[in-house]
């Protein structure tokens, strides 16, 4: 009997965790809320705020670990399709919580023609609701907000088909734009 009462005990305390880590991964900012400014090193080590892009377009986007195929996939992706990006107005930063020298490495190795964000503490990532922390390890989660000129968040992407990524960020930025598709 008392077995069976720790077992479920042991069920009880697991789902409370998973229910609280689901919560304090929420806080994620709505469409329309002031995007939360940074001031975050690139890979070449130059510090780049919101405020650096007032007035256009920009693709911010979150992912999780520099190299690694997925992020891969999303970074070339956003590459490839650069020059269309730009003709919709639109700069494009990566940010993950990997370190300047990581980034670098990273966009040398792909030539990303883009800056990439070393948020090291995670801040700028929770503020956008995108740090997953699970103690031991934490690490971006793959969202892309599209910051209007006005720095409200006018969409966010939470379920990035890497391979198709620039070509999703194009599309929403068409219509937010009320430009044909």
């Amino acid at each position: 009997m008392l077995k069976h009462v720790l077992a479920g005990l042991a069920v009880v305390l697991v789902v409370a965790s998973v229910l609280l880590w689901m919560l304090r991964a929420g806080g994620q900012r709505p469409v329309g809320s002031v995007a939360p400014d940074f001031a975050l090193p690139d890979q070449n080590g130059q510090v780049h705020r919101l405020g650096d892009y007032a007035g256009r377009w920009l693709v911010l986007y979150f992912y999780p670990k520099d190299d690694t195929p997925g992020c891969t996939q999303q970074a070339c992706s956003l590459r490839d399709d650069i020059g269309t990006l730009d003709d919709l107005g639109a700069a494009v930063v990566g940010v993950s919580v990997d370190d300047v020298a990581s980034h670098a490495g990273f966009a040398r190795k792909f030539k990303l023609p883009f800056p990439l964000l070393a948020d090291t503490d995670g801040r700028t990532a929770a503020a956008y609701g995108s740090l997953l922390n699970l103690g031991v390890v934490r690490f971006a989660r793959r969202h892309t907000f599209i910051i209007g000129p006005d720095g409200r968040i006018a969409a966010r992407l939470d379920k990035v088909d890497t391979a198709r990524h620039a070509a999703e960020v194009a599309q929403t930025l068409r219509q937010l734009q009320g430009a044909r598709t």
